[in-house]
């Protein structure tokens, strides 16, 4: 058994995990150097360098079967990780994992084991060692229906759009297919106006006000001016409200209830969204990754 000094100095010469540390010694008696021979074999020590990269690349993916579901983000670091077949079939098997798991809390969802017996967190870490560039589960929603219940998605083309729905009733394959291509494009925030951030409600409603107040519009009438635009805000954010875009006469409420039904639940994932991106430029992604060969 590693005793604490030797993972310690371990982790310190290589940055790797405590369990991967602990790991290393057992596999090499002790043996520190060899250790770390054996971490940097695995993939574990480069990756370590990685940790504090900025991931903003990478795939979103929905998989739907029988009556569960469920939309995740793994992110790397560029586009040409991305469509990189042994990150994208990662992804696959960290969503189907989650999946046939249906464990909700993220750091206990890491710890899941795939198929090969790793868990997604060391698959990932593996992965970044080969890969050279910072692999990470970075969000995931598990949806789960009752049979009368119908769920839709939409996954764009590039694979950086996602979108999944749960549906009241039956519908087609294509107007279910129809709701999240129009999610995809219009990018609503919420799906109506019962389940709009509070939060971010007043902060927006505060910033019409002073927009209206600088306007110079008289304070008497303000507060009406302020109730019409936040009312126009949120038919603009809110997806049921949303113009639907094959038909703008009507609303996507009123396309969904048209077929007998009405959204439940809404949930869109666009790769990188609410991370701050670090600019380089494609000269500099070449040469990084011809520098990680």
């Amino acid at each position: 058994m590693a005793n604490m000094e030797l993972i310690k100095k371990l982790r310190d010469m290589t940055q790797a995990g405590v369990m991967d540390a602990k790991k290393a010694l057992e596999a090499n008696n002790d043996d520190i150097e060899a250790a770390v021979q054996w971490l940097r074999e695995k993939g574990i020590a480069k990756a370590a360098k990685k940790a504090s990269a900025v991931a903003t690349e990478g795939i979103a993916k929905v998989i739907i079967q029988d009556d569960a579901a469920i939309i995740c983000e793994v992110n790397c670091q560029t586009d040409f990780v991305a469509a990189n077949e042994l990150f994208s079939d990662l992804v696959d098997q960290i969503a189907l994992t989650l999946l046939e798991a249906k464990e909700y809390d993220i750091e206990k969802a890491k710890q899941l084991k795939l198929s090969s017996n790793e868990t997604i967190e060391s698959a990932c870490l593996s992965l970044t060692g080969t890969l050279g560039e910072k692999i990470e589960l970075r969000r995931f929603e598990i949806l789960v229906k009752d049979p009368k219940h119908n769920f839709a998605m939409y996954q764009h083309t590039n694979r950086k759009i996602a979108v999944l729905l749960k549906i009241s009733n039956k519908v087609s394959d294509q107007v279910g297919k129809d709701i999240a291509m129009h999610a995809a494009a219009m990018a609503p925030k919420f799906l109506n106006k019962e389940s709009v951030d509070a939060d971010w409600l007043a902060n927006e409603t505060n910033i019409l006000k002073e927009q209206t107040l600088a306007e110079g519009k008289p304070k008497e009438f303000a507060d009406k001016i302020v109730i019409g635009r936040v009312n126009k805000l949120l038919s603009e954010v809110t997806l049921v409200n949303q113009p639907f875009v094959k038909d703008p006469s009507k609303t996507v409420e009123k396309y969904i209830k048209e077929n007998n039904a009405e959204l439940l639940t809404y949930v869109r994932y666009e790769v990188g969204e609410g991370i701050e991106k670090q600019v380089v430029d494609f000269a500099a992604e070449v040469a990084a990754q011809m520098a990680n060969k």
